[in-house]
């Protein structure tokens, strides 16, 4: 079936018993929000909650909180798509299978939006504070737009195909904003708004934004795929839609989709910004209040059955690791001819996403050569840092396909022995230092600014992993307990972490040159945490104070460390992961409103059996 609207999409969920309508009053504070997560994590149905307070307007979430239900939203137009892309990533497989012709033209076919001279979009209009003010996590600065598409223009190259839509959360009231006049505008580095914005700077005049909600949802999905700079997500999401987008023009000059169910029209001003924040983001923290650019709101249109469609964001996994399950399913197929000599990769959900991207590489430079070494690797990993949304990955591990034609980068645990058997500490360990890193990341030394490194790991094993910790290990005062976590990783806890952000711990030094007294030859990793029960609990656990607490840089330390001609090696690897005293607070949520919502989900209540 093919959603023109996100109104038909309801009908069609709810007759196939993937969605409930909830008809009783829910407060957008805080309230939808531990609603949506709970379904979510249950993997429940999309919930229209019908009576929102404050608002006219009724929400619409987990739309896509599982993956069947993208697949069964799209059921009429992913094999479409699926050609186009395979035309792209094998043109030469693509000529050699006529069937998938006709697929690929018809969705080529779609690509191309088509002007209308008015449409649904149109019919009303409406203010800032009339929309529902979903506020996710009781720290957050104010209510939020979750699930926006941001369009913009390229102001030197004007029109479609200078175009960009990116999911930018949006912050529609707080105490730094005007109400009902301006917005918060949230972009993060490497996103395809922040060109035009610079060349609107440079031009001296505003640029001009329109952040559209709801409408078919293709239009959501294509807001957040990774496509090449200079590639117009609008021509992706007709294709996924299955249909010609239908456009108006709006009062800032910019299109607005014609069966979209919210458009909101202005201009971001040259050189303005207000605080905006706080945010409880998807690595499980808040990401704090910084300055970012303001948009000047000059209209808010809404269709007359308008649906306000939200998610909410947190400690994966969440609504958002759906979306990145089924963007890698899309594109896995395009990852070797975007990467050379890349054959997946894998940006580790429990991890935050961004600072933990696994990869498995090609090790051929020189196959004559009695043993492997990183070498290819270390160009695939260079090719990752440099472009697309890999760029912002934090710690790159990549493994040569080439030891072990079955390893997958899926298969983390599998994974991470297979890279520590190999990795040569005095020689695999490649770091990039104060460079740009995600901007929700705070374990650098500022925002947007941080360090990178690259595991590389190729050849036989040089090491085989302990499965118990050093006999008569003891710790120096302060630290411990320390338990095995898998074969070759231990984890350790040590006193509070008190110092400046950039500055070395001459506690965790000591550590490193106490631990030189005992073997450690099997065990090439050891993290330092503040709780060893709470990391040890699980993998996700692990993963996610390892990496989201951690920067590379600053955070590793090691035993028998050396630097020789700016390169730094060890013979086992310290990672400091505790908290740092500048780190943003995790995620709580309010006890209260959890009461609230257990309430709903008890027995004869609306959200009964639902989880």
């Amino acid at each position: 079936m093919i959603h023109r609207t996100l109104a038909e999409a309801v009908a069609d969920l709810e007759a196939a018993g993937q969605l409930i309508r909830l008809q009783v009053p829910v407060d957008p504070y805080l309230e939808a929000g531990v609603i949506q997560r709970r379904m979510c994590a249950a993997g429940g149905p999309a919930v229209l909650m019908t009576q929102v307070r404050g608002s006219r307007f009724p929400m619409l979430a987990n739309l896509f909180g599982t993956r069947e239900r993208i697949h069964y939203l799209f059921r009429s137009t992913l094999r479409l798509v699926e050609a186009l892309l395979t035309a792209k990533a094998d043109p030469m497989a693509f000529l050699r299978s006529p069937q998938l012709w006709p697929r690929a033209l018809r969705a080529a076919l779609c690509t191309r939006p088509r002007w209308v001279r008015s449409g649904p979009i149109q019919v009303g209009r409406c203010q800032l504070a009339d929309l529902p003010q979903l506020v996710s996590w009781p720290m957050d600065g104010g209510a939020y737009i979750t699930l926006p598409q941001v369009y913009s223009e390229d102001p030197a190259r004007p029109g479609i195909w200078g175009s960009n839509i990116g999911m930018y959360r949006v912050q529609i009231s707080g105490k730094a904003y005007v109400p009902n006049a301006e917005a918060g505008l949230h972009y993060q580095i490497h996103r395809g708004i922040g060109p035009h914005h610079a060349r609107a700077i440079a031009l001296g005049r505003p640029l001009p934004v329109s952040v559209w909600v709801g409408g078919p949802p293709a239009l959501t999905l294509a807001a957040i795929m990774p496509l090449p700079e200079g590639m117009p997500e609008l021509l992706f999401a007709g294709a996924l839609a299955g249909h010609r987008l239908s456009l108006v023009r709006g009062e800032n000059g910019l299109p607005m989709p014609a069966q979209a169910d919210f458009c909101i029209q202005g201009e971001v001003p040259p050189h303005e910004v207000k605080p905006e924040g706080p945010f409880g983001d998807h690595l499980g923290y808040y990401s704090l209040r910084h300055d970012f650019p303001v948009l000047r709101v000059q209209a808010v249109w809404h269709r007359a059955d308008a649906i306000w469609p939200f998610t909410t964001v947190g400690r994966p996994p969440q609504e958002d690791t759906v979306f990145g399950a089924f963007i890698h399913e899309l594109t896995s197929a395009l990852v070797p001819r975007v990467f050379p000599g890349v054959h997946e990769v894998h940006a580790v959900d429990a991890a935050g996403v961004h600072p933990l991207l696994l990869a498995v590489g090609s090790e051929r430079y020189v196959p004559y050569a009695g043993e492997r070494q990183p070498q290819e690797l270390l160009t695939c990993a260079m090719a990752l840092l440099g472009s697309t949304q890999t760029s912002l990955a934090k710690y790159l591990l990549i493994a040569a396909r080439e030891d072990d034609p079955t390893l997958s980068c899926h298969d983390v645990p599998r994974f991470l022995a297979h890279l520590l058997q190999r990795l040569d500490l005095g020689r695999d360990l490649h770091f990039i230092t104060r460079t740009t890193m995600d901007t929700l990341d705070y374990s650098g030394i500022s925002l947007n600014q941080g360090s990178k490194v690259i595991w590389a790991a190729a050849g036989p094993p040089r090491r085989r992993l302990a499965s118990q910790l050093p006999q008569g290990l003891v710790l120096p005062a302060g630290f411990g307990p320390a338990r095995l976590f898998a074969p070759g990783i231990v984890v350790l806890a040590a006193p509070v972490h008190t110092l400046p952000r950039d500055t070395p711990d001459p506690a965790l030094e000591a550590l490193a040159e106490h631990l030189g007294g005992w073997d450690f030859g099997g065990l090439p990793l050891v993290v330092v945490v503040d709780d060893v029960d709470f990391t040890c609990a699980s993998w996700a656990n692990w993963l996610w104070v390892t990496f989201t607490r951690s920067d590379p840089a600053t955070d590793t330390y090691g035993i028998g460390a050396w630097s020789r001609c700016k390169h730094w090696g060890c013979h086992t690897m310290i990672l400091d992961a505790r908290r740092k005293t500048d780190h943003a607070p995790p995620l709580e949520m309010d006890p209260e409103v959890e009461k609230r919502v257990d309430a709903l989900a008890a027995s004869g209540g609306p959200l009964y059996g639902y989880w």
